[in-house]
């Protein structure tokens, strides 16, 4: 078995040009996850993982064939069948250590998940997808055989990998089925962990065939869950925050966006530009001018560029612009799958335009109203009219219409201090504060005092080294677990 000293080296080693070979690091980690495996210490998985992500662009043919011989049996079934997916080099030497050769003779199940698990990733890092395919359905089958909680955070990264291999096919919707047995079996075994990956695999799986009223129906009936991964909590979030706009809950969305777009690892800005993307077009639908500083977030600021124009053309109310805007940038809102969103803009063009006007005349025909909407109508004057009549009604304006005369006549602008709306601003703002606060403090995780009675001095300064390293980690980004882009 490794030594914790030597473990904890091992990061920085990953760096070095004078660092063991990658063979010797993998062995290393068959280690780790042996020892977890015995313990059933799930925190000791949990750090193999994030080791070998490390170690990622580092694989090669030859030194997973080693690795493969090291840790199972040379001629048992899953050596047999992992080998087969690993493609042949005949130009390159094989990575072999002059050690034991096989230091495993009865692996233990962690370890057959783990050499699943990095064959998958070197074939889908090597874009042999095909093969990707078969290892993922292969490694799925396995799984569902074992009940052990060890196995379950291996197993979590399998559900995504096998997600993402199919969706490099094209051919998402055939695991559907499977992703829905999976995620009843991981609720029956009380994975939670399992539990949160595969339902935001079934929501994307969903959300990726435009089907919001089948996501919404399975993330009301799924089991509720404390989030065990941040990334993944994330992850449903902006899941939440898609179905809630299309089902026209802008002010729920708008707050499931936000709170994605803020616990998100810094790294993952693929996955914080689409959360900051949908945002805007929820708070603008909702009547709010975003601040210019979302738009100039380090990162993003070309990303962004289409959303800012779009919200410069609502803010001054300018149809013509926004048009303009639309055609300019179409293809950008069809990768994103916004433009049914960008059409609902059009009601808060014209209705900004209104307000605008409103506040710049006291009293304005409906044919210069008309005129500076720009509407291009058979009727113009009478469209006018219908426009500001329904502003009148909704409250956007305070005004009336003469309909013998043709005007619009606004009516004097009041003190706002005098009304309710201070309130509701502070009161919104201190909510928002409350609730960051009761979130931090849920976020918090302390051992119970039973384990810290039992620990020893030299366990507790492993715990409290592992605990700097992740939060090294959670501040560098790891956005591993963001393995498919969001739409």
């Amino acid at each position: 078995m490794m030594q914790d000293a030597e473990m904890k080296e091992l990061p920085a080693s990953v760096s070095s040009s004078t660092s063991p070979s990658t063979l010797q690091h993998l062995k290393e980690i068959v280690s780790l996850i042996e020892a977890g495996g015995y313990a059933r210490e799930v925190r000791r998985i949990f750090r193999a993982i994030r080791l070998t992500m490390a170690l990622r662009r580092r694989l090669k043919a030859s030194v997973l064939f080693s690795f493969l011989n090291f840790a199972l049996p040379p001629g048992s079934d899953v050596h047999t069948k992992l080998s087969s997916f690993i493609p042949k080099e005949d130009d390159c030497e094989m990575e072999i250590d002059s050690a034991e050769p096989a230091a495993v003779k009865l692996p233990l199940p962690e370890i057959e998940i783990f050499c699943y698990l990095i064959v998958l990733i070197f074939l889908i890092d090597q874009k042999k997808y095909d093969e990707a395919v078969a290892c993922a359905s292969a490694s799925i089958a396995r799984l569902k055989n074992l009940n052990r909680r060890t196995v379950d955070v291996l197993a979590s990264r399998l559900y995504s990998y096998y997600s993402l291999s199919y969706q490099l096919t094209g051919n998402l919707a055939e695991i559907r089925g499977n992703l829905l047995a999976l995620h009843r079996t991981a609720t029956l075994r009380h994975d939670e962990l399992g539990q949160e990956t595969l339902l935001n695999l079934l929501l994307f799986n969903y959300l990726h065939y435009n089907l919001y009223d089948q996501a919404e129906k399975l993330r009301s009936k799924a089991p509720r869950f404390e989030a065990h991964s941040n990334q993944q909590f994330c992850r449903y979030l902006f899941y939440l925050g898609k179905i809630r706009t299309i089902q026209l809950e802008y002010t729920d969305a708008k707050e499931s966006l936000l709170q994605a777009a803020r616990k998100a690892p810094t790294a993952a800005r693929g996955f914080r530009v689409q959360c900051n993307k949908w945002a805007i077009i929820v708070r603008l639908l909702l009547g709010e001018i975003p601040e210019r500083t979302v738009f100039t977030q380090k990162g993003m600021e070309i990303a962004l560029r289409p959303y800012f124009e779009l919200t410069n053309a609502v803010r001054i109310g300018d149809l013509e612009r926004f048009k303009t805007v639309a055609e300019k940038f179409s293809c950008t809102f069809s990768s994103d799958r916004t433009n049914n969103l960008i059409v609902r803009l059009r009601h808060n063009v014209i209705r900004t335009g209104i307000h605008n006007i409103s506040l710049s005349y006291s009293r304005i025909s409906l044919a210069d109203v008309a005129k500076k909407l720009r509407l291009n109508s058979e009727n113009p004057i009478a469209d006018a009219e219908n426009i500001v009549t329904k502003s009148i009604r909704d409250g956007a304006i305070d005004a009336t219409v003469d309909h013998a005369n043709g005007w619009m006549v606004s009516k004097e602008t009041g003190d706002i201090y005098s009304t309710n709306e201070p309130q509701i601003a502070l009161n919104s703002r201190i909510a928002f504060c409350l609730n960051m606060h009761n979130d931090a403090v849920r976020a918090l995780r302390f051992p119970s005092n039973s384990q810290k009675e039992k620990e020893s001095a030299e366990e507790r300064r492993e715990r409290r080294q592992q605990e700097k390293e992740l939060a090294k980690n959670i501040a560098e980004g790891d956005d591993d677990d963001f393995l498919t882009d969001p739409m």
